[in-house]
């Protein structure tokens, strides 16, 4: 059993969505789990991590994604194991499968520590060689890896190399720093640039992320929210705005603005966010369920839901089969796999 642990030196870096791709690309059979779950999931009095629900769906694992984590509390894991019956139970769950176990660490590479849980000693503890996913622009990647090679004692770890991940001008990165990279003994397996398409969300997963009630247009649950547009002003001023006219948007705006609801049904809109808990008329629901387009009802006001929204986090969902794909691609492009 080859063990591969998969962690980013600070939160967000698309470690599960590198992942994905890199098991498509290789097509062998493997495993995977996520022994310090961090997204929590509760769907019908079941708890597991959300990375681990996409993974199985994505693959058709066998594994219930509810025995992919050793724990999600500190307390609860420092009251249930030692270091020693971690790596007891992380080796017993990398056992089961056959090839290849991908082991995704926690948000960052310290998340876990105090519970044996961190990336390092998953490493060390798993026997396996680690991969560091790096994001964030040239300077915090940068910063990530001139601390690690200063300051953090990696011992017996062994880092198979560094995978810098969204980088927004990715030819201009490899050309300054790849050879600096290397310099400092990380082998560099890959640069991977920024993804729009990979931001993308539909419409099912904001309201089922955000907890909020599909009032019409259940339809269109499949639409793919592209942009996003505030709607404070009336449905005039909005339509000269040119941030309104851009392709699949989500609109923000309360529900008692009935000319910017009907504005946003007859344009290019993927999704309406209705905000105060105010329901509009019952016209407005017929044209949302005619035009497909689904109306979602919050209890926050505009700027609340708004906040909600820019905090959201675009990453991979159940259903994404065009995500994958595009995953797969880009990983063969752009990843070294030589090293498996």
């Amino acid at each position: 059993m080859e063990r591969v642990i998969v962690a980013s030196t600070r939160k967000s870096a698309g470690k599960t969505s590198l992942i994905v791709g890199m098991a498509k690309v290789l097509g062998a059979p493997f495993s995977y789990i996520k022994p310090f779950g961090d997204r929590l999931f509760y769907r019908k009095k079941r708890l597991w991590d959300y990375d681990s629900a996409v993974v199985t769906q994505v693959f058709g694992l066998s594994t219930d994604p509810e025995e992919m984590s050793i724990g999600f509390e500190h307390a609860k894991v420092r009251y249930m194991y030692d270091e020693n019956s971690i790596k007891e139970k992380l080796l017993d769950m990398t056992g089961r499968g056959e090839g290849r176990a991908f082991i995704e660490a926690g948000g960052d590479l310290c998340s876990g520590a105090s519970v044996h849980l961190d990336a390092l000693s998953l490493a060390r503890l798993g026997a396996g060689k680690l991969i560091l996913v790096l994001s964030g622009g040239e300077g915090p990647v940068m910063d990530d890896l001139t601390f690690l090679k200063r300051s953090v004692e990696l011992g017996a770890v062994s880092v198979a190399g560094v995978i810098v991940n969204k980088a927004e001008d990715r030819d201009d990165f490899e050309r300054v720093f790849s050879k600096e990279i290397e310099a400092m003994g990380f082998p560099l397996l890959g640069i991977v640039p920024f993804i729009r398409e990979l931001t993308y969300v539909r419409a099912a997963i904001l309201a089922e992320r955000l907890f909020v009630k599909v009032i019409a247009g259940g339809e269109g649950l499949g639409n793919v929210i592209r942009n996003v547009f505030i709607g404070a002003m009336n449905a005039h001023a909005a339509q000269r705005d040119p941030l309104f006219r851009r392709e699949g948007k989500l609109l923000i705006t309360s529900g008692d603005q009935s000319d910017m609801i009907v504005a946003g049904l007859e344009s290019d809109t993927a999704c309406i966010l209705i905000t105060n808990n105010i329901v509009p008329p019952p016209t407005i629901l017929a044209l949302s369920a005619e035009r497909n387009i689904p109306l979602l009802l919050a209890s926050g006001d505009t700027y609340q839901v708004a906040r909600e929204v820019d905090c959201f986090e675009p990453i991979l969902a159940r259903g994404d089969e065009d995500k994958v794909a595009l995953m797969e691609d880009t990983v063969k492009k752009y990843v070294r796999m030589d090293i498996f």
